[in-house]
């Protein structure tokens, strides 16, 4: 059995390698988030690489000066101002994409929010705004993208950004953590879906921890509809988005170093990108818990994190 394994292992490592997309220079690439953050450390990754790049987010002023900065150094991108929480916008991205380029080889399904909070206190609105950016971003990427880059025939790879909360379940993070988990198993899918058609287009599923990025502050973009009644913060919850706040910016490794793993998986046809190599005995423990039958084990909040 152990043998039999191992080879199902390696095989699938060949199918990986094999749907890597190694060279870069002219190639296409979409992010969206790319605005900030991971996703800006993305673009110039691949700008780097002499990638030719399209910039998606719902905030249109760093949009404008992100993608500016790029052309002034010599990147051809474009940015387009995308709700990925709505499918006609992410429709729209992979239009103006494939009709100013032709053709899309790297798709980064990289825009996302983080609310906090307790599970029974996460209001509806919450949950629809977690939901539909981090969740339905990606729905709606893989359905407005994956038929064009399977029409093109070209190699490609799809980047979808979970979180090391993906695979873990640390409190106060209800509503991240069902939106993460649901990532990487869409992600998971895809990868297995797009082996049966024997697509040339790899997957790689980002998971990194706390990388120092917007991502606690993402309140900013938070639709109108979809806000809170203003009501005065308790002690508890201020004391929560601190902590979490200092958890995020006090991380150790920089967004350009996670851009770089991420260029190194697309490369190499990586599935898993866990960027924090300590957080993998963290991952470990949940994994035993459910194999063993035990109680979760609180092993990734703010307070614990290395």
């Amino acid at each position: 059995m152990r043998l039999e394994i191992t080879t199902v292992i390696e095989s699938i490592d060949t199918i990986g390698r094999e749907t890597a997309v190694q060279t870069l220079d002219k190639k296409v690439a979409v992010i969206t988030g790319g605005a900030s953050g991971l996703g800006l450390a993305m673009a110039r990754s691949f700008a780097a690489q002499g990638m030719r790049l399209v910039l998606a987010d719902i905030e249109d002023a760093p949009l404008q000066k992100a993608v500016g900065q790029l052309v002034w150094d010599g990147t051809p991108a474009i940015g387009v101002r995308c709700d990925v929480s709505k499918a006609a916008d992410v429709e729209a991205l992979a239009a103006r994409a494939f009709d100013t380029y032709g053709a899309v080889h790297i798709l980064c399904n990289n825009a996302g929010v983080a609310p906090g909070g307790l599970a029974w206190e996460n209001t509806v609105a919450d949950w629809e705004w977690c939901l539909g950016v981090n969740v339905y971003g990606v729905i709606h990427g893989l359905r407005s993208f994956v038929p064009r880059m399977l029409k093109q025939g070209d190699a490609g790879h799809i980047v979808n950004t979970a979180s090391v909360a993906g695979l873990l379940s640390p409190p106060n993070m209800a509503a991240y953590c069902v939106s993460k988990h649901a990532v990487v198993t869409l992600s998971e899918c895809l990868y297995q879906d797009l082996r049966m058609q024997n697509a040339s287009i790899g997957v790689s599923v980002l998971c990194p921890a706390y990388v120092p990025t917007g991502i606690s502050d993402s309140e900013r973009n938070r639709p109108d509809a979809l806000k809170n009644p203003e009501r005065a913060l308790t002690p508890e919850e201020i004391a929560r988005k601190e902590q979490m706040r200092h958890a995020v910016q006090s991380g150790r490794i920089t967004a350009d170093q996670v851009a770089q793993m991420v260029l190194e998986s697309v490369r190499e046809g990586r599935f898993y990108i866990v960027t924090h190599e300590k957080i993998k005995a963290a991952i470990e423990v949940r994994m035993q818990d459910i194999l063993l039958g035990r109680k979760p084990t609180d092993t990734f909040s703010p307070r614990k994190a290395s």
